[in-house]
């Protein structure tokens, strides 16, 4: 008996907003196939058929993709290969037959963004509207699941955003927001949403909620660009790297990041958490 995987896939399950947006699937009974370059690191996740593929156009790729309507498509990690990488899998994924791709990007993609990854994600948003693929763009901001990672040893935040504000998100929202489109890519086709938290924060406030969180203080130290990749100097990262650190701090000086949007809400019915709430559900030690 031939089994035929579904009409659905998700890449990035084997990361945290691929899993969430997995498991969300799942829980809402809808069948998937999981696309992963590893298949045995996959979360067992109910009613999913997991295939081998990368974001490659090749033929283990594109069979993975045969059959497929709709696509979730998270961004490839970071890397000088990400644009070509993305490039590759949409002429798979065109190759394929698949007919629409709902694509994670960032918000304020753009060829000038002063963030610079987030000129990638505006070139591969281009890519898919030239492809004629169906798209839907999720312009998420900032995951506010990170900001714990953004404390030093110091227990300082550093870097050069200035009193810009920045509405971040956490990725829970996101990936719900992600799961009721997936069921339902029709009535978002040819639609950009920004996905966003439900409040414009400055480092400084940021600051003060993950030391209430963590209960000892944590501080914002504005940095010049100077200063800025100076203290980053240690970690001996690549320079496009340390460009795309510092260059987030930029975009939240700029105000690039500061809209609050209602996208989620209106997708979703309900409205995204706030970072003290997000902050109230991380395991001790995180925030």
């Amino acid at each position: 008996m031939i089994i035929v995987p579904p009409p659905l896939a998700v890449t990035g399950s084997t990361g945290s907003l691929g899993s969430r947006v997995a498991a969300g699937l799942s829980a809402a009974g809808v069948k998937q196939r999981l696309l992963a370059r590893t298949p045995r690191k996959a979360p067992p996740v109910d009613g999913a058929t997991v295939l081998q593929a990368a974001y490659e156009n090749t033929s283990a790729t594109r069979t993975a993709l045969a059959g497929a309507e709709t696509v979730f498509m998270v961004s490839a990690s970071e890397s000088l290969e990400r644009l070509e990488q993305h490039c590759d899998f949409v002429d798979a994924a065109l190759e394929a037959g698949v007919r629409h791709l709902v694509y994670v990007s960032f918000v304020g993609a753009a060829q000038d963004a002063v963030f610079t990854l987030a000129r990638d994600h505006f070139a591969t948003e281009e890519y898919i509207r030239a492809s004629g693929l169906d798209f839907t763009f999720l312009r998420d901001n900032l995951y506010a699941d990170f900001l714990p990672g953004l404390v030093g040893a110091d227990g300082a935040i550093r870097g050069p955003a200035g009193s810009g504000r920045v509405a971040v998100v956490a990725q829970h929202d996101i990936a719900r927001t992600a799961v009721a489109i997936l069921q339902d890519p029709e009535r978002h086709a040819g639609a950009t949403y920004e996905l966003t938290g439900p409040e414009a924060l400055s480092l400084t406030e940021v600051a003060r909620q993950l030391g209430e969180a963590r209960g000892e203080p944590v501080s914002y130290v504005d940095e010049n660009v100077e200063e800025a990749y100076a203290s980053r100097e240690p970690y001996r990262a690549p320079r496009w790297q340390v460009d795309a650190w510092v260059s987030t701090y930029l975009s939240i000086a700029s105000g690039a990041m500061e809209r609050v949007s209602g996208d989620i809400e209106a997708i979703t019915g309900v409205p995204p958490m706030t970072l003290a709430q997000l902050l109230e559900t991380l395991p001790a030690g995180r925030s």
